[in-house]
């Protein structure tokens, strides 16, 4: 062994305290050649996973510890030794975060005594409950504190010495020391590192700063002295402690001592309740075979063999609990009427098709059940539960109802600094002005800085080296653990944010690593829209829709569809999507699936989309790269479009199994560049011996490669397609209700409610304004009308509409002061709800309510309607002014689309509409206007700017060339309003103008009213 090793070390997992990643540690203890270190963050194990797999992979033995926070403020340096140590551990930190208010720890002395066993205890740094107390010149509680600490881990207390050239630590380090030769106790040396280089010191400082957010200057006194906290190698330190050479031996013997292995494999999950007699893999195989005869009747040989088949396997990795468990929670949601459907590569299985977890057959849609689970790999099996967004609450309520508070927790998630929060802070942290440095590229790298000034430099650099590590705790979106044994003695558990919620302290990458499964619940609020809109459905006596049973053949719905009407649907409404429907011509639910999938990074980076599109059409032939492909790909037309095509690509060419050919698409995804390369070496030898050439094969490859990185599952589209229909089916037969769910539960899709409300329009919806008198919370139907609510009144609030809800439950409001006087609103949320037009109703002006408002001198729980003002004869608002105001605080407006009353003028500026252009005739020079909605420059467009105006009559898409797009960046930026000059282009069913010429359109006023 070496002749030291740090046993007290710090990472960015102690969060805006540690300035080194666990990574960068290990990779610097191994550059010292230390053959062991110890992780000691805050109160936390958060980076306990990536800590081991990277000692690991450097040949460095992890020690697991962490240093925490007790009750009085003192720090306390605990190691595992041992399993129990382990689970002590967990608990204890666990304890400590529940004992003090959310983001801080406070662990009571007497947790200690019940959790000490397999803890290695070093005594603690300047704040430690030994050198606390000596520093303070009291001797006597320095002596009480470590007899106190001895008898609580007898044999396994070392006290702990660090000398970090601070002008009292050369006295603190003899004291201790005597101390520890008077109660015959041993001694190691330890550095409390914050950093692996003595270079890490300045971005120490920083983080420290930020999280006391005050500047530098002002914590000068509270920052550590010098920049002696890194990870030092023996050498070093051996001239600092050389008359007493044991303690630096001493962290060797720690090291020896402290063998625990993380335990990585499947944990134990709880045991499902079963019917006597049975066990999990009975009950679940009983549970299937009784949903196989009703979902395929007599023909059900090849569902019974693959049935056969997954059970195996699902026995095998022992995973029967887990899919009763899923099972459960989805047959909890569908008995509350929760709308609940699984999602992911979980679809891929006939178990959870025949649990009703997924609704998608895999035999019917050629799915792989190795995507989801197989022999070859060890990865955990991914379900993930879309429900209601609406009411997914009670689902996670449900869960922790039926395993109990101890044995269930969310997932965390790690915030980290991105460029815009990283700027903000350090520039904060620097006192430096950001708009000084927000002209600068955070990317560019230091000698590429065009700047003279230093303190903009040093912020920039300062971002670069924050970017990226862990800025705050956060909590998946979904990610559920559950577990048979309390979680807190596998990994601390912690208060959410949320009432009622806890977290764990891994990260779903954490967890799978370690074998911790996780079940995703995850709020769809496209499922709680068609829930509404249902329920609306029903309320206005319209007939309901089935879509339990639903055949997915309406071709009304398809017709809709292609003609890319589709603003609004799951799915298929983003600008992308709208220009592939027209050449898709979908008619059937296997097309929506390929819709589903064409539009995503893989098909179009891949260069996929359009060969398919072409083939499709017949504009060229369907080729294959090899004759062995075209069973895998004949369906797509010889593209590959599904991540499960990589897999049956590798067996296809190579003679794999399905199991290797998803480590295949692990390797791939995941840009595992060792894994990559030897599997290809494998891949290109197995499709020789098949009598592939080489050059084929490399072809093969080489379309892999460019297409698994960014690849969507087939299982995954095909559960979404039935999303699409349903909503597709709403938008068709319902469009009241259709859009009036969509309002209720933004935000939801690609385009805002402003957009939503004019294409409503477009399809007869009649909208009525929010209105004090009249409008509920949310967006109700009135008629044949829909009712804009309260809650889109920005700055409103819940509250506000609580407010004004109560208040008129007495009875309707006479006029602005009544208002005022009963609900107590703040003067400008009152002030919104007049530009809003919600008290149009009262029979004022808008400006003549303002002004009246201004003399209403109140304060929110106190009116004083005693001062009248002199009356004033005020200019009406102007329609569009009103609008304008409108749209500023509902985000949208009801009244008829601004450029309606302008088409005449815009008529003689030669300004054609939307519809116009569709009449127009290709390759025309046209001039346009509109009010822009949509402003997009994807990363694979190539430098092209994609717009999307509104006027009157739908929307116009405008195509920018890089070169025109750089010319007029400022105006695409400044301007909402915009007047464009291009050419026509008439293709695929779709109408768009390629601008030559964008220029701000300027409105003369409107008639008053």
């Amino acid at each position: 062994m070496g002749e030291y090793v740090e046993l007290h070390c710090h990472s960015a997992y102690s969060l805006l305290d540690g300035a080194s990643t666990v990574e960068a540690l290990v990779a610097q203890a191994a550059h010292l050649s230390m053959p062991a270190l110890a992780l000691t963050d805050h109160d936390a194990l958060y980076g306990a996973v990536p800590f081991v797999v990277a000692a690991h992979a450097a040949g460095i033995q992890p020690i697991l510890g962490a240093e925490l926070t007790l009750e009085d403020g003192c720090h306390l340096t605990l190691l595992v030794e041992r399993a129990a140590g382990w689970r002590n551990l967990c608990s204890l930190i666990t304890t400590a975060q529940k004992e003090a208010p959310r983001g801080q720890a406070a662990l009571p002395w007497a947790a200690l005594e019940e959790r000490s066993a397999g803890l290695i205890c070093l005594s603690g740094c300047r704040q430690g409950p030994v050198a606390g107390p000596l520093l303070a010149w009291d001797r006597q509680r320095a002596f009480r504190a470590a007899r106190h600490l001895s008898d609580l881990f007898p044999d396994r207390l070392y006290i702990e010495l660090q000398h970090h050239l601070r002008p009292d630590d050369g006295a603190l380090v003899d004291q201790l020391h005597q101390l520890a030769g008077y109660l015959q106790l041993p001694a190691v040396a330890t550095n409390n590192v914050h950093y692996a280089r003595r270079s890490g010191q300045r971005l120490q400082d920083t983080l420290h700063a930020i999280r006391r957010r005050t500047s530098l200057d002002v914590l000068a006194a509270d920052l550590r002295p010098n920049d002696e906290y890194y990870l030092k190698p023996h050498g070093r330190l051996f001239p600092l402690f050389r008359y007493m050479p044991t303690v630096l031996a001493n962290t060797l013997e720690v090291a020896e001592r402290c063998r625990y292995e993380l335990q990585f494999g499947l944990q134990d999950l709880p045991a499902f309740p079963t019917p006597p007699g049975c066990d999990a893999a009975g009950y679940l195989a009983h549970l299937c075979g009784e949903a196989l005869q009703g979902r395929y009747g007599a023909d059900a040989s090849a569902a019974c063999a693959q049935l056969q088949y997954e059970l195996r396997v699902i026995g095998e990795a022992r995973l029967a609990n887990y899919l009763l468990i899923v099972w459960d929670i989805a047959r909890f949601a569908r008995s509350e009427g929760i709308r609940c459907q699984g999602r992911g590569s979980a679809a891929n299985s006939l178990v959870a098709y025949l649990l009703g977890i997924g609704p998608i057959d895999p035999l019917r849609h050629n799915l792989v059940f190795e995507r989801f689970l197989s022999a070859e790999r060890p990865a955990l099996p991914d379900i993930d539960l879309d429900v209601d967004a609406a009411r997914r609450e009670e689902v996670i309520q449900y869960i922790y109802r039926r395993y109990g508070e101890a044995h269930v927790a969310l997932a965390c998630t790690f915030i980290t600094f991105q460029a815009r929060s990283a700027l903000q802070d350090v520039a904060k942290v620097l006192g430096v002005d950001t708009a000084l440095v927000r002209h600068v590229e955070l990317g560019l790298s230091g000698d590429q800085l065009e700047t003279g000034d230093e303190a903009v430099r040093l912020v920039l650099e300062l971002c670069r080296e924050v970017h990226g590590l862990p800025r705050h705790l956060g909590q998946h979106s979904g990610g559920m653990v559950v577990m048979g044994p309390p979680l807190r003695e596998r990994v601390p558990v912690e208060p959410a944010a949320m009432a009622n919620r806890s977290v764990t302290q891994w990260d779903k990458d954490a967890l799978e690593a370690a074998g911790i499964i996780k079940i995703d619940v995850l709020g769809l609020r496209a499922l709680s829209a068609i829930t509404e809109a249902l329920e609306w459905i029903k309320r206005l006596g319209m007939p309901i829709p089935d879509f339990t049973h639903c055949g997915y053949d309406d071709p009304a719905v398809y017709q809709m569809l292609a003609a890319a009407d589709t603003l609004g649907v799951f799915q298929v409404e983003s600008r992308a999507q709208s220009t592939v429907l027209p050449r898709l011509q979908p008619a059937c639910l296997d097309d929506l699936v390929v819709a589903v999938s064409l539009i995503r990074p893989g098909p179009v980076q891949g260069q996929m989309v359009h060969p398919y599109l072409r083939r499709r059409a017949g504009e060229e032939p369907v080729r294959y790269l090899h004759s062995c492909l075209e069973p895998v790909l004949h369906d797509t037309l010889g593209v590959l479009l599904f991540q499960e095509q990589v897999l049956q690509v590798a067996k296809a060419a190579a003679g794999w199994s399905l199991g290797r050919g998803e480590l295949l698409r692990r390797a791939l995804s995941k840009g595992d560049e060792d894994a990559v390369m030897s599997l290809r070496a494998a891949f290109i030898a197995d499709t020789g011996q098949r009598g592939i050439d080489g050059f084929t094969a490399e072809q093969i490859f080489a379309q892999l490669v460019g297409f698994a990185g960014y690849s969507f599952p087939r299982s995954h589209a095909a559960a979404f397609a039935t999303i699409v229909y349903q909503h597709a089916r709403l938008k068709r037969y319902a469009p009241a209700p259709f859009y009036v769910s969509l309002l209720n539960h933004q935000p939801m899709g690609f385009w805002s409610p402003a957009v939503l409300v004019g294409d409503a329009r477009r399809h007869g919806v009649r909208f009525l304004p929010v209105d004090v008198n009249v409008s509920d919370a949310r967006c109700t139907i009135e008629g044949k009308a829909l009712r804009i609510g309260l809650s889109y009144v920005g700055g409103l609030g819940e509250n506000g509409v609580q407010a004004v809800l109560a208040a008129r439950a007495a009875g309707p409001f006479r006029d602005l002061p009544d208002l005022c006087r009963r609900t107590h609103l703040p003067r400008a949320v009152v002030e919104r709800l007049i530009l809003a037009g919600a008290l149009d109703g009262f029979g004022q002006p808008r400006r003549a309510l303002l002004w009246a408002l201004g003399g209403l001198r109140y304060a929110e729980h106190e009116l004083d309607l005693h001062t009248p003002l002199p009356e004033v004869n005020l200019q009406l608002l102007t329609h569009w002014e009103m609008q304008r105001q409108e749209e500023a605080v509902l985000g949208l407006t009801v009244g008829d689309h601004a450029f309606a009353a302008l088409r005449s003028w815009l008529g003689q500026q030669g300004l054609v509409s939307s519809r116009g252009l569709r009449r127009g005739e290709d390759g025309s020079r046209v001039e346009t206007a509109g009010v822009v909605v949509v402003r997009q420059s994807p990363p694979t467009a190539r430098g092209h700017t994609f717009l999307t105006l509104e006027d009157e009559h739908g929307l116009i898409d405008v195509i920018l060339r890089p070169s025109t797009a750089a010319r007029y960046k400022a105006t695409l930026h400044d301007h909402a309003l915009l007047r464009v000059t291009g050419m026509l282009q008439h293709g695929g069913g779709l109408v768009s103008v390629l601008a030559w010429q964008v220029e701000p359109l300027h409105i003369p006023g409107l008639s008053r009213g």
